[in-house]
């Protein structure tokens, strides 16, 4: 269609372009390129409709030149007919729904920081913020992202603010959080049941420094913040939470992370991102031990709100920042809540009355020499969206529920999978309310309505029983998927792997699954790919015995394999005052003792068979972290594995660790020498399958692959054929949802069961 020697273009931009500064920058390089025409927000994304000589030049320009925070996943072109009027515009938004994608939080921006920083109206301002940094995701209460449906909404912008927020070329034009002292949020302090007087932060820091624990209210919910180089208030957090041993996470600033750690140019790139993680880093050994005993790294974010920023400045000193919450509970979010249940905790609050609208932890990351690994996917990285491979595109709208521990959900819808926030162990009966919270708030915030439904072949897990009443409900098809296949496909789904692309070599090493055997699976090799699977290999089974116990006591676990290993005189000399012969009369039996190939146990027998908190851990996954943080060796330093049939054994490998600690061998040798041997056992078996022609590539799932010398290890000993890892997405169960989505997806239909 034309108007005069102009065609009328229609432009859509479909991608994270809300929330973002995306129109004001379409309006800038509307100016750039002379063109005529309007810029809005709808649900589907950005809608251009323009008309100029240079808009081909213009369209090019968009995905080039997009801001810091966006991301443009497609650009389509197509004319229309009706009106421009004269010059550029941007319009108001329009329509309801949600086909578009949603903003995370992001850090504080170079710009705010120097503003916070520096005489002006909004120096030393808690709230500071523009479209380029600030809260989006933990403020949104719907669609399309406007002030009015974000909890800034109670906040009527001052004549200042206003202005700035209505000019395209001020970069806070329509960003939504956007406030001043004036018009804004407002910080106190509250401590003996009363508002503080002077300047909140100031007195903050001054409680901090006297070795204080405070509640501060962040973008997703609290921390609890102390002094990282004082032992006592260390000490003193640790007695409150009843955190014996979990690694506390960090806060500080860069110079004083560099202090602290050693970390290298692309850790440093990697704190800096907008999303602001937790990131692991080797510690140079400086601060308390208490942090994070037993380890050799240290989980540090650099300060992310405008208020962070101030307190590390005021403090000069690193902080503890750890959750808020009581035990195996949600975090708190709410002033009045944090009053009731951390009282017990903080001696005093550091508060605003922003509302949060939905809770959101820190994500946790690490970079090893195979990339970067996420270890908890939340705050800074969700909601973000991740493509779906070829051959998915016009998947059914698939809803997914995950496990029973990290929990975590996925939707699939309009060729994109999103990967909820971590949700937490849904044992815990407020954990499970708010993961039933957070799968009512992503099917109406992003209009999601499923044809069917995934769940964990388990039966019993509280993910798995909520996603068979959803199914039944709405009539939609369910499906049941075995954990360690789901494991399998979210590797394959987050490397693009087509959906005919052939069969892979799956080596999954986790804690626990439940098997269709009726066994529990944990090692494992598999061959398949989304729509099969079968299990070629797996470490030879053992008891678990007293079920969950054995995942709390490593002892159990080394026990029970050091006796299949013919070593039982050994386990009684490690083991002297465990009920012994209670647990081998059960193990006989078989009372409650059900057998498993998990790799995770046999990662807490060997750390229990070098004393590594032998008798109970303090939290999941302590032993065989201590066991990861201990390792060090060199090339060739191995032991061996059997090969029984189909089944890996470790008798061999306790052998050899046995003779190696008579001749009191080092701790940290056979401890590489183990995870050099188990990356072997199976890197050896999954590269026969690739040579042979059986599979395509290898994969590598499970959280025993969080463990970056494993992981390391087995990339070694699979040599030059096709590996895919994790990257983006959890290798542990946080991940498991988006493989069960892509199985439910690509499964048949005839094949399906209706609820």
């Amino acid at each position: 269609m034309k108007e005069g020697s102009w065609i009328l273009w229609r432009i859509r931009v479909r991608g994270q372009v809300q929330g973002v500064g995306f129109r004001p920058f379409i309006w800038q390089l509307a100016q750039e390129f002379g063109l005529r025409g309007r810029v809005l927000n709808d649900p589907e994304g950005v809608l251009i409709e323009a008309t100029g000589d240079r808009i081909e030049e213009f369209v090019a320009a968009i995905p080039k030149r997009a801001p810091l925070l966006a991301r443009v996943d497609a650009v389509e072109v197509s004319s229309f007919k009706g009106e421009l009027s004269e010059g550029f515009e941007i319009a108001a938004s329009r329509g309801a729904g949600a086909e578009t994608r949603v903003t995370p939080d992001a850090a504080t921006c170079p710009a705010c920081l120097e503003e916070i920083l520096s005489p002006g109206r909004r120096q030393g301002y808690a709230f500071t913020n523009c479209t380029h940094c600030g809260p989006r995701y933990t403020i949104l209460k719907g669609l399309p992202y406007d002030r009015a449906k974000t909890t800034m909404a109670g906040f009527p912008i001052c004549p200042d603010c206003r202005a700035a927020y209505e000019s395209p070329a001020d970069r806070r034009f329509h960003a939504q959080p956007v406030a001043c002292p004036a018009c804004g949020p407002r910080l106190w302090l509250w401590a003996s049941c009363a508002e503080a007087a002077g300047d909140p932060v100031t007195e903050a820091a001054r409680r901090l420094l006297a070795g204080e624990i405070l509640a501060v209210k962040g973008l997703g919910g609290f921390h609890l913040a102390c002094d990282a180089t004082n032992p006592y208030a260390i000490d003193l957090l640790r007695q409150r939470k009843r955190r014996p041993a979990k690694p506390f996470a960090l806060m500080a600033t860069l110079e004083m992370i560099r202090a602290h750690a050693m970390p290298s140019p692309a850790e440093e790139a990697h704190l800096a991102d907008p999303a602001a993680p937790i990131l692991l880093l080797p510690s140079r050994g400086t601060l308390p031990e208490a942090l994070a005993p037993g380890m050799v790294t240290l989980g540090f974010m650099l300060p992310y709100t405008p208020l962070h920023h101030l307190l590390l400045r005021a403090v000069a000193r690193p902080l503890v920042m750890t959750s808020g919450n009581l035990s195996g509970e949600p975090q708190v979010v709410g002033n009045t809540e944090a009053l009731e249940k951390l009282a017990g905790f903080a001696d005093a609050f550091l508060l605003h009355d922003r509302d949060i609208a939905r809770r959101l932890d820190d994500s946790v990351e690490r970079l090893t020499p195979e990339g970067p690994m996420v270890l908890r996917r939340a705050r800074g990285r969700v909601p973000g969206t991740l493509a779906l491979p070829p051959g998915f595109a016009d998947s059914p709208q698939v809803v997914a529920y995950g496990g029973q521990m990290k929990a975590a959900i996925c939707l699939l819808k309009n060729g994109q999978a999103l990967l909820s926030h971590h949700l937490g162990e849904l044992d815990e009966a407020l954990t499970f309310e708010e993961f039933l919270k957070a799968d009512a708030d992503y099917a109406a915030l992003f209009d999601h309505r499923p044809e069917r439904v995934a769940v964990d072949l388990h039966p019993d897990f509280r993910a798995t029983r909520h996603g068979v009443a959803r199914a039944e409900a709405g009539g939609m098809g369910l499906v049941a998927v075995q954990h360690h296949h789901a494991h399998l496909a979210a590797c394959l789904g987050e490397n693009l792997w087509p959906l005919d692309g052939g069969r892979v070599a799956g080596i999954v090493l986790d804690g626990l699954g439940l098997g269709p055997d009726g066994t529990v699976w944990g090692g494992e090799l598999l061959l398949g790919d989304y729509q099969g699977y079968e299990r070629r290999f797996w470490l030879k089974p053992a008891p678990l015995v007293g079920g969950d116990k054995a995942q709390a006591e490593p002892w159990r676990n080394a026990l029970v394999r050091l006796d299949q290993a013919g070593l039982a005189d050994w386990a009684d000399r490690l083991f002297p005052t465990a009920p012994r012969d209670l647990l081998r009369q059960a193990a006989a039996k078989g009372i409650n003792a059900p057998l498993s190939s998990s790799a995770g146990r046999l990662f807490d027998a060997v750390a229990a068979s070098l004393r590594l908190c032998p008798l109970r851990q303090s939290y999941e996954g302590e032993a065989a972290m201590r066991l990861e943080a201990l390792a060090a060796g060199g090339p060739g330093e191995s032991y061996d594995f059997g090969l029984d049939g189909r089944e890996i054994d470790p008798r061999p490998m306790f052998a050899a660790l046995h003779a190696d600690s008579l001749r009191r061998l080092g701790p940290e040798r056979v401890a590489w020498r183990f995870q050099t041997g188990l990356a072997q056992a199976f890197a050896r078996l999954a590269r026969g399958l690739v040579e042979s022609g059986e599979a395509k590539a290898v994969a590598l799932s499970g959280g025993c692959f969080q463990n970056a010398g494993l992981l390391s290890a087995t990339m070694w000993a699979l040599g030059d054929v096709p590996v895919l890892i994790h990257r983006k997405v959890p290798a542990n169960d946080g991940g498991l949802a988006l493989g069960q989505a892509l199985i439910a997806a690509a499964a048949p239909g005839d094949t399906l069961r209706r609820g």
